[in-house]
């Protein structure tokens, strides 16, 4: 049962089995944004589906990553292939995550979203997960707005310019192999601006 709606089906890793447990089921969403870090974004979210399967399940679920043994979780995420370039720590945030959403949300992710009042309520629990800086917390509420109908009142404005229509800085605007393109594009431009100093041109 799919329990977050969408106007078309996700294509953030560029595997249809690895993006079809995305589109069903938000904490595997959610874990990918956390892996999205020093890693390549195709890659970082075909990571739960990895994971899944190394588990034997057909979804993530929080309880039993919360309770897993620290050790062998790590070995989980070592592979090969590997689930993300730095297993060992990557292992211990996604247990943290984990946590965090079965203490706080009963581990239904969809409750962080379900009964917020506005963008900037969406943004600050999102921002309060372990692993989630302003930064990641602002592309999650931009891709949650984008692709998964999680629009309250202001989640643009949260999100920054994540939020902006019509973008390719994130993610969020992912939504076939060509914007992908144009959102990697946009990110060796920034860091090239970065470096020297001339603010990008927008995405």
């Amino acid at each position: 049962m799919r329990r977050y709606s969408s106007a078309v089906p996700l294509c953030l890793s560029q595997d249809a089995d690895a993006d079809a447990l995305l589109d069903r089921d938000p904490f595997a969403l959610l874990v990918g944004m956390l892996l999205d870090q020093q890693f390549p974004m195709e890659r970082a979210f075909a990571g739960p589906a990895l994971l899944a399967q190394r588990l034997g399940r057909n979804e993530l679920d929080p309880r039993e990553l919360a309770s897993y043994d620290p050790a062998a979780l790590v070995e989980i995420f070592r592979g090969p292939p590997a689930v993300h370039r730095y297993p060992g720590s990557m292992a211990g945030r996604v247990q943290a995550l984990a946590a965090a959403v079965v203490e706080q949300y009963d581990g239904d992710v969809t409750l962080m979203w379900r009964d917020v009042q506005d963008g900037h309520e969406l943004f600050g629990r999102i921002a309060a997960l372990p692993g989630f800086g302003k930064q990641k917390a602002q592309i999650f509420t931009a891709l949650l707005g984008k692709q998964r109908g999680v629009t309250p009142t202001g989640w643009r404005e949260a999100a920054g310019g994540y939020g902006e229509d019509g973008s390719y800085r994130s993610v969020a605007d992912v939504v076939d192999a060509a914007s992908l393109v144009r959102v990697r594009e946009f990110k060796q431009a920034a860091k090239a601006a970065a470096k020297s100093g001339v603010a990008p041109a927008k995405g």
